[in-house]
């Protein structure tokens, strides 16, 4: 190597973009909506629609979790209606799972959190 091919290589643009928080919560409601949509479309099997609902189930115990401490920023309401989504969540997966309801809703829910990542800052 030279020291003009590692002067240029040392000063280039990186390959991946950085991702914001935002960006990545988008991403992660994005492949379970897309998981949920597919496994309840029957392209996957049953085994599938398990996977879904548990990836899924993951990703809002843990938006519970976050919103449920207090040295989270987010202002006290929007943290309430987080943590009651992520309970609805749950007991809808539940309902999945027993055969008593299919997966529209729990879409529903993360496309609204997804339009709302892609919108404008959060108020606080």
């Amino acid at each position: 190597m030279t020291a003009q091919y590692m002067a240029r290589s040392a000063y280039a643009g990186t390959a991946a973009p950085t991702r914001t928080d935002r960006g990545a919560e988008y991403e992660a409601f994005a492949r379970c909506t897309h998981a949920l949509t597919a496994a309840q479309a029957g392209k996957c099997g049953y085994p599938a629609l398990v996977q879904a609902l548990h990836d899924n189930r993951r990703l809002w115990t843990a938006l519970a979790a976050d919103v449920s401490k207090e040295e989270n920023g987010l202002p006290v309401p929007l943290r309430a209606g987080i943590f009651y989504l992520a309970e609805f969540t749950l007991h809808h997966s539940r309902r999945v799972l027993a055969g008593e309801a299919d997966t529209a809703a729990l879409v529903d829910v993360n496309t609204a959190i997804m339009r709302g990542l892609r919108g404008s800052e959060v108020p606080r």
